[in-house]
């Protein structure tokens, strides 16, 4: 009765589409060149190839280093020696080419379809080009930064526009002249900063309170940050792959410290080369809401107490008008049009899945597939708990971001544990959606400061927001993901999710 009510479990090896060894290493190498090229979760690569190996009856041992996997396959069983492959390739999220790839390499550990036809799969995948051209994916950016600039960084209508033309250029500057050359590459990110930084300071010196400082550069640059970076450096830490964690998350702080640093240098060169600006800039820093008294007066809490001093004292309220009127950073005066007043509550019903939708297919998920509304719908839920954890626990971004990300990794595994789907994929989105508006709830990508030691510091605020809202999310994806896989019978595969 036992055995009738168990679930039937499909065997361990291949026994169908048994093929001759060096087709099964073929097809271990391309799946590896297959992983890095379109950005698989890079802790979970190593566990895959393995489990590949295994079920195809190679032996096989991988090592994975940013940017590289080191095989040594045996051709032979009965021989002691192995060749050693080095697979190198770099790219970018592809989330529909990503999907392909798990499809196949499920039909082939699942004996679906042999190791030869599976490798053929792979090498037309590696071929195609990227299925949006190079405008529509600087359209993609153009509205993506518009509505993150309303949504994370309290920005008005008229700072959309503004930032979605710099996120516009800057994409355009990373898809085409980077590629182009390997000398501009080097400097793009710098280089892009400082452009948005400028731009953006002197917009915001416009008389009449035009354009705010903070929204404009935040969500100009947004693209750009690394977030992707820091969240799989911390789940390889976690997985205790020392040596990638080490190294990427140390990649990831120099970068967003360049990052921080060239917004700096973009903001003080306009200061620089508008000497009205500069003066109206350090004037703000000085209180005008002071009330002056003059008379003789006896300090009781000094260390010399009852000591006369005389002179004029100037008293002021510790939140003057302006501070009283800042949302996420930016002066809105309550008199002011609708266009220069940030977005009531409501539009985020609307904007919250059309920045989701906009960020799936930036990051190449094609428009008619059912995977876009699946992670359209995790990511909202996600952007949900993540918003109603802030208003409980406001200023903890690492607990909100755990939050959040409980949420989609329980969605996006329990997707692809009941449906079958891929959990990677599915929750790629929400979880970039995580990284902005953890680092906006935080005190946003730039901040002002009066002196050099300001200066100084705020460069790495941005570093350590980062890394605290990369940790909280790593908590709560492991934990949901703990949760899922608790019960139920063991996967014959890798998992494929964060």
């Amino acid at each position: 009765m036992s055995s009738v009510l168990q679930h039937a479990r499909r065997p361990s090896v291949i026994t169908q589409h048994v093929q001759d060894i060096k087709i099964r290493q073929k097809f271990l190498l391309k799946l590896s060149k297959a992983l890095l090229s379109f950005g698989a979760p890079s802790h979970r690569i190593t566990s895959q190839l393995t489990a590949a190996a295994n079920i195809l009856g190679a032996e096989a041992e991988f090592v994975h280093l940013p940017n590289i996997i080191i095989a040594s396959i045996k051709s032979n069983p009965n021989s002691p020696s192995a060749r050693t492959y080095f697979v190198r390739a770099t790219g970018r999220v592809a989330l529909t080419s990503l999907h392909r790839v798990h499809l196949v390499y499920r039909d082939v550990l699942h004996d679906r379809i042999g190791a030869e036809e599976g490798t053929q799969a792979l090498k037309k995948l590696l071929r195609e080009h990227p299925i949006y051209p190079l405008y529509f994916r600087c359209i993609l950016a153009f509205f993506a930064a518009s509505v993150i600039c309303a949504t994370s960084f309290g920005g008005s209508f008229l700072d959309m526009w503004v930032s979605g033309f710099c996120a516009c250029i800057l994409q355009y500057l990373g898809l085409n002249a980077a590629h182009k050359s390997a000398m501009y590459a080097n400097v793009y990110e710098i280089s892009v900063s400082i452009i948005v930084a400028f731009v953006a300071r002197g917009l915001s010196n416009i008389p009449g309170n035009w354009f705010c400082y903070g929204a404009v550069s935040s969500a100009g640059v947004v693209l750009i940050l690394p977030g992707f970076t820091v969240l799989v450096s911390a789940l390889e830490l976690m997985s205790k792959n020392l040596f990638c964690g080490s190294v990427r998350i140390v990649y990831a702080v120099i970068y967003t410290l360049f990052l921080g640093f060239g917004l700096t240098i973009g903001s003080d060169f306009y200061l620089v080369v508008d000497r009205r600006a500069r003066k109206a800039y350090y004037a703000s820093s000085i209180p005008t809401n002071l009330t002056y008294t003059h008379g003789r007066f006896v300090m009781a809490n000094g260390s010399h107490p009852f000591i006369p001093i005389q002179g004029v004292l100037g008293q002021a309220d510790a939140l003057n008008y302006e501070q009283q009127h800042l949302v996420k950073g930016c002066y809105r005066d309550p008199s002011w049009q609708w266009f220069k007043q940030p977005f009531p509550w409501w539009t985020l019903l609307i904007l919250v899945p059309l920045y989701s939708t906009l960020s799936s297919l930036g990051n190449l998920q094609r428009f008619r597939s059912v995977q876009l509304p699946v992670m359209v719908i995790f990511s909202c839920c996600s952007y949900a708990a993540n918003k109603g954890a802030s208003v409980v626990l406001p200023g903890r971004t690492d607990i909100v971001s755990a939050v959040g990300a409980f949420v989609i990794g329980l969605l996006g595994n329990l997707y692809s544990r009941v449906i079958g789907g891929t959990a990677f994929t599915s929750m790629v989105t929400g979880v970039l959606f995580l990284v902005p508006s953890g680092i906006a709830q935080g005190g946003g990508i730039t901040q002002t400061y009066r002196n050099s030691a300001d200066q100084y510091s705020s460069g790495f605020s941005l570093a350590l927001r980062m890394i605290s809202v990369a940790s909280g999310v790593t908590i709560g994806l492991f934990v949901s993901q703990l949760l899922v896989y608790l019960f139920g019978s063991r996967k014959n595969a890798a998992h494929f999710a964060f």
